[in-house]
């Protein structure tokens, strides 16, 4: 069986858990202009961010990205993370299990 579940209905800020209890954890992200995510890691995960609205400066350890919306980056979630909205945006961010291989 599908679940569906439209982003804009998602109840919590910055973080929204799109799929309670379920694998892949599976976030919506809103940040306000201005508004950052202090610098953390998920040494267990593998990370895809997408980008659906806004502009973001990403922080990955000592690298900065640019995001515009639209854009996808991928990531080895033991890289310290820290994004900073440039313009109110929205981003989905899945934080998939890290196999072991």
């Amino acid at each position: 069986m599908a679940e569906v579940v439209s982003i804009g209905d998602l109840e919590g800020t910055p973080h929204a858990n799109v799929f309670p209890n379920a694998e892949p954890k599976t976030i919506r992200l809103t940040l306000d202009a201005g508004e950052a995510v202090a610098a953390h890691d998920h040494p267990d995960r593998e990370i895809v961010l997408y980008l659906i609205e806004g502009a973001i400066e990403l922080a990955l350890d000592d690298e900065e990205y640019d995001l515009s919306a639209g854009d996808i980056v991928r990531f080895d979630g033991r890289r310290e993370v820290s994004p900073r909205a440039i313009e109110s945006s929205v981003a989905l961010i899945v934080l998939a299990e890290r196999s072991s291989n």
